[in-house]
């Protein structure tokens, strides 16, 4: 059985910094990709940013210049560097992952509980 843990979100002040962090744990034989969503209240789920085994990075348009996506494959783990912080950030950041479980042919998406954020102006 595979899951995903998040930490570190919380309330903060607008132009602040927070640092999210997930690890996957469970019988993982590959990992294609690990990231962050967020969902906003009565807005649809968006992307934040993620990385591909390859190294590639994806971030969502909105927080561009400010966050910043990395991983420490040795350890499952991602890590989300939110600096800036606006009050549009505000929601539930929720750690994803492609995973491909041990003796399982394909991956497939996992996600974390989630973990709120809330910036105040």
């Amino acid at each position: 059985q595979v899951s995903l843990v998040e930490s570190g979100g919380g309330f903060v002040q607008a132009g602040e910094s927070l640092r999210l962090s997930c690890t996957a744990s469970g019988s993982i034989a590959r990992i294609n990709f690990m990231g962050w969503y967020r969902q906003a209240p009565g807005k649809q789920r968006e992307l934040v940013g993620n990385v591909f085994s390859d190294g590639t990075i994806n971030y969502g348009d909105p927080v561009k210049g400010r966050f910043t996506v990395s991983r420490d494959n040795a350890k499952n783990s991602v890590f989300l560097e939110m600096n800036s912080l606006k009050p549009e950030d505000t929601g539930v950041y929720y750690c994803a992952a492609e995973i491909t479980p041990t003796g399982w042919g394909t991956g497939d998406d996992y996600w974390g509980q989630g973990t709120q954020v809330t910036v105040s102006s």
